[in-house]
């Protein structure tokens, strides 16, 4: 058996290492247009950052050792041109050499990736404006940086490269600025989780330019000046395009092959194509959500490599079959640790889903042991059958851990409810006894109970503020003078048993505290003595921290003309 993969990086090179496991005759050739083979896509900011101090280091095999240990044929800097099914060949082009040949399969594996998304406009092939997708678009970027020594880059996209980028850019101690049309970052996040990620960012001096439109770039001065629909453009040394990656998938629409979302390569779930013999793996493809069904690109390293181990154990005589992706992810940020699984609230609601959330704020580990930190977490779930959804966390130490355990949760097909049985390892400086994942299925199984109502961030500025309706604080009485919603009155929760008398029965009660804790503790000291009662779902921290975030977002939109040096229109 003859296989030929086209492309040597996340699902080529595992589907190339599974067959030689599982077949140590078949004779496997990769064809890969780069100089590089099996490389880390995720690790390339961070050289660029210098955290990985060796450029080898960001290559997990090279063309030798993959055939010394593997006999497989890698041929970098060979681009296949052309597929023809008919006669099941390709052609290549030895880029080195120009010469031009056809290879005959038995077998054939596209998993060619994504290319950087690069719009039509003015401007895109000035010499300082850059993408980040191959180890030779990263040594570009570094030699770049360590011939001109920048002070300033803007990145136009906010997503995990985006991100990655613009701390490890600010470590080189640069002035970093991100712009892109809508006005959050890290779509996988619902924009009041976000808000989180965005304070941090600001903390650190990268300035936000959000829910601009990017018509353009221009040679200036020396540098780029990033042209904006109804505002004055930006200016900096370098610019980075990461608005995206698009399926590359030009020789399989020329071939025939199905195709679907922004002409991803269409497949089945044991990764077959429409075309007899021909598999396809990794950003490239389209694949179903698992939890909505629906047909979705996502672009992540664990998907493509799971993809090329089921096409292996499939050529090889295996049944093996793609459950979907979930989007499971994680990023640093800074100090900080975001993660998130399944859908959020926002995709949830377009794909017609009946759902609810919950918010809350548990410490890392035990209250009494040093060193705790807050994170915030985020569940959302399905009304009526408490199908749990997906999840987002952004915090500290012990965020990765956790998003992994709700990961496997709705793998699994869990209940939102079942998450407070979870029987899982406390030790004071890694947990607490009730885990916050337990906490989350402590209050879903509250609100299944009938026990918690809520009411959400949307809901406050709808709130009667008529009398018609009771708006209580229930915080200390400093807490409550810091900062405070309008309307809202305040009584403390030890104090709100003495205080009854203040609260008119009949009256709904919308009670906030600073988490979340008291408040629901106010709640149903209030539905014991008769009253009906809704807790804010995060409390007031979150609120302000959404609030203020909408705030700056919504001035930085109308910034001058250097964004990299207006400090006090876009206050870090």
């Amino acid at each position: 058996m003859k296989v030929v993969i086209v492309g040597g990086v996340a699902g080529g090179a595992t589907a190339a290492a599974r067959i030689r496991r599982l077949d140590e005759a078949a004779e496997i050739i990769v064809f890969e247009r780069s100089g590089y083979v099996s490389y880390a896509n995720c690790g390339l900011p961070y050289y660029i950052g210098g955290v990985i101090a060796d450029s080898e280091e960001l290559t997990l095999q090279t063309p030798e050792s993959f055939y010394s240990r593997f006999r497989v044929a890698m041929k970098v800097r060979h681009e296949v041109t052309g597929i023809h099914p008919e006669r099941k060949t390709v052609s290549v082009k030895n880029l080195e050499t120009g010469e031009e040949f056809e290879e005959g399969y038995d077998k054939l594996i596209l998993s060619p990736g994504a290319r950087p998304t690069q719009p039509r406009l003015p401007g895109t092939g000035i010499s300082k404006l850059f993408t980040l997708r191959t180890v030779e678009d990263t040594l570009r970027i570094k030699e770049h940086i360590d011939r001109h020594h920048p002070k300033s880059a803007i990145l136009a996209g906010g997503g995990f490269i985006g991100l990655e980028l613009a701390e490890n850019l600010l470590e080189l101690g640069m002035e970093v600025a991100i712009v892109q049309r809508p006005k959050q970052l890290m779509s996988p996040f619902d924009a009041d989780m976000a808000a989180m990620i965005h304070g941090e960012m600001r903390r650190h001096g990268v300035r936000l330019v959000l829910g601009q439109t990017v018509e353009g770039f221009a040679e200036k001065d020396g540098g780029v000046d990033v042209l904006l629909k109804d505002n004055a453009p930006l200016h900096a040394d370098m610019v980075v395009l990461a608005i995206g990656v698009t399926p590359d998938t030009a020789l399989a629409k020329a071939a025939g092959l199905e195709l679907g979302i922004k002409d991803s390569i269409v497949v089945n779930s044991r990764m077959e194509t429409s075309v007899p013999d021909i598999y396809a793996a990794g950003d490239a493809v389209q694949v179903k959500h698992s939890v909505t069904g629906q047909d979705v690109l996502l672009s992540l390293a664990g998907p493509a490599n799971k993809q090329g181990r089921i096409i292996a154990d499939n050529i090889c005589g295996g049944d093996s079959r793609y459950a979907g992706s979930q989007g499971s992810s994680v990023i640093k940020v800074f100090d900080m640790t975001a993660a998130v699984t399944g859908i959020n609230e926002t995709h949830g609601r377009k794909a017609g889903l009946d759902l609810d959330t919950v918010i809350l704020s548990p410490m890392s580990h035990a209250g009494y042991y040093p060193g705790g930190r807050v994170m915030t977490m985020k569940v959302v779930f399905e009304k009526g059958t408490y199908r749990l959804l997906g999840a987002q966390i952004v915090g500290y130490e012990g965020v990765d851990k956790r998003i992994d355990v709700l990961a496997a949760a709705i793998h699994a097909g869990m209940k939102a409810t079942e998450l407070k049985d979870l029987d899982l390892a406390y030790a004071p400086p890694y947990s607490s006894a009730k885990d916050p994942v337990n906490m989350a299925g402590f209050m879903i199984d509250n609100i299944a109970g009938g026990i918690l109502k809520q009411w959400h961030l949307e809901d406050v500025d709808a709130l009667p503020r008529d009398g018609s309706v009771t708006l209580l604080d229930a915080r200390t009485a400093g807490e409550y003078a810091r900062g405070h919603i309008r309307g809202f009155r305040n009584i403390p929760v030890d104090e709100l048993r003495e205080r009854l008398a203040e609260i008119e029965k009949g009256k709904p009660v919308y009670v906030i505290c600073q988490s979340g804790l008291r408040s629901y503790i106010a709640c149903r000291i209030l539905e014991g003595q008769g009253y009906e009662a809704y807790n804010f779902s995060g409390g007031f921290r979150f609120y302000d921290a959404v609030r203020n975030d909408r705030r700056l977002v919504e001035s930085a939109a109308d910034c001058g003309m250097d964004i990299l040096h207006n400090a006090e229109c876009c206050p870090k």
